[in-house]
């Protein structure tokens, strides 16, 4: 039975990452039993089985399905005061609280952000890619469609793989419709991954507060996160490898190819934390 008023939501696009949400739908049964979960998916009788997945038909907006995060979000507060996005690749690994306080605060939370200078701190290096060099100049270019330049340094850029959204008086909705302008800019401008840059645009020309959250209650696996938190000692290779080893299988269903990835993951980390060999 539901009983929260917020949810889990994700975005469920094809073969691999509908089976990869059928992983974490589990996970969320498991561990935050009263908690629902929205997929957007092109599959949804895929989830028919999980009681708790609300699940509904969505096709590609996109060129990439990256901006397309904002249907999920929309849909999700259209049911509940607080929602929760968490990438489909992702795991929950232990009891979540029902009373999450940092979830009660109005705007966004999110579990890694930086402000714009410092997420394109690399621009000015003569080494610089050409694509974060791309992405710097459509997002500079959206600051100044927004009348935003002078603010450059106080908008936070958001890492979309997990952060909540709380209602703030109707801010909420207004920020959705610039996002909804920004994916149109940004995928025009031939940049399809920068839904983050959009995401901190969008919410600080709504006045939707951003913020930064340990998100406590939340214990994930997010393959980049925890190879991170492995070379750092932080986490063990030992407990997590069987995730790793999953995540890899299900992307990369030739065996040699996530084997190989497996067996590169243990070397890096080796290199970083000799304590682990």
């Amino acid at each position: 039975m539901i009983k929260q008023n917020f949810c889990f939501c994700t975005l469920a696009l094809g073969h691999k990452y509908r089976y990869l949400a059928t992983l974490l739908a589990k996970d969320i049964e498991r561990y935050s039993p009263n908690t629902a979960f929205i997929i957007l998916t092109d599959d949804p009788e895929e989830f028919s089985e999980y009681p708790q997945v609300l699940a509904f038909k969505h096709q590609q907006q996109g060129v990439k399905c990256y901006h397309d995060k904002r249907f999920v979000i929309a849909k999700a507060l259209s049911q509940f005061n607080s929602c929760i996005f968490i990438d489909a690749d992702m795991r929950i690994l232990a009891p979540v609280p029902d009373n999450m306080q940092w979830l009660l605060k109005p705007g966004i939370s999110a579990r890694a952000c930086s402000y714009m200078p410092q997420k394109f701190i690399k621009v000015s290096d003569s080494t610089a890619d050409k694509k974060i060099i791309k992405e710097f100049e459509i997002t500079k270019k959206a600051t100044q469609i927004l009348g935003l330049e002078s603010d450059w340094e106080k908008i936070r850029f958001v890492h979309e793989y997990l952060f909540s959204v709380t209602k703030d008086s109707g801010k909420e909705v207004e920020f959705l419709q610039q996002w909804d302008n920004l994916a149109n800019l940004f995928e025009q401008n031939k940049v399809y991954h920068g839904e983050g840059n959009a995401i901190g645009l969008a919410a600080y020309k709504a006045g939707l507060e951003v913020k930064w959250s340990d998100m406590e209650g939340i214990s994930f696996f997010n393959e980049k996160t925890e190879t991170i938190r492995v070379k750092k000692g932080q986490s063990s290779m030992e407990e997590m490898s069987g995730f790793f080893e999953e995540y890899y299988r299900i992307l990369n269903p030739k065996q040699p190819i996530w084997k190989k990835a497996v067996g590169k993951l243990g070397k890096v980390i080796n290199k970083f934390v000799p304590s682990l060999q």
